[in-house]
């Protein structure tokens, strides 16, 4: 089972759960929030041998946009399921120079094997959709709780089949955080990938598409 982390800020050095392989973009720079085109095709690079299944660790919600490069590796029809408590549709502020967390969803519907409904799923969790019990983000939140989130996915797992799964919304280093935040969004981190390893069907499809 792939376990893949991306980590820019640091906070995957902090906090405790299941070993992955750790992409280190902590020394690139043009990534926060806005992602440059020269430091897009860095991460695209580093992503590339591993592909779009299993699990993909993205650090907090200022670098949700790594979505999009995951996705665009995959080559059969599908539908993104987003579980955030922003849209991440807006159009860019600065066009299509700077990707932005707030625009990624946008460009994902430009891809050739998007769809609005497809039996082949990719599933992108920000936790901020989370209240604050279950996670502590830098963003607002919502009022979700783990056990509604994992109802939702079991019930896409039911009638679809998984092809990867994404996961950002982890406090950011880079403005200071806390061994409460560290700590709550742990547990939290642990939940996720223990009720996803356990859903029946997804290890089947984390392979290279």
């Amino acid at each position: 089972m792939q376990n893949l982390k991306c980590n820019f800020s640091g906070i995957y050095l902090l906090e405790d759960f299941l070993d992955g392989t750790v992409l280190d973009f902590t020394g690139l720079e043009e990534t926060r929030c806005y992602c440059s085109r020269q430091s897009a095709d860095v991460i695209r690079a580093a992503l590339a041998p591993y592909g779009p299944g299993g699990l993909h660790w993205i650090d907090s919600g200022d670098y949700h946009y790594v979505s999009l490069f995951i996705q665009e590796m995959i080559d059969e029809p599908y539908s993104l399921v987003l579980f955030d408590h922003h849209p991440d549709d807006q159009a860019g502020a600065f066009g299509q120079e700077l990707l932005s967390c707030g625009s990624w969803v946008s460009e994902v519907h430009r891809l050739k094997n998007w769809r609005q409904s497809a039996y082949n799923v990719y599933i992108s969790i920000d936790k901020d959709v989370l209240s604050k019990e279950f996670a502590l983000t830098d963003w607002d939140q919502g009022d979700m709780t783990l056990d509604e989130l994992f109802a939702s996915i079991r019930d896409i797992s039911l009638n679809h089949r998984i092809i990867g799964v994404d996961i950002c919304g982890e406090p950011s280093v880079l403005d200071g955080t806390c061994s409460e935040d560290v700590s709550i969004n742990s547990k939290t981190n642990r939940l996720i990938q223990e009720f996803l390893l356990n859903l029946p069907g997804f290890e089947l499809h984390t392979n290279k598409l």
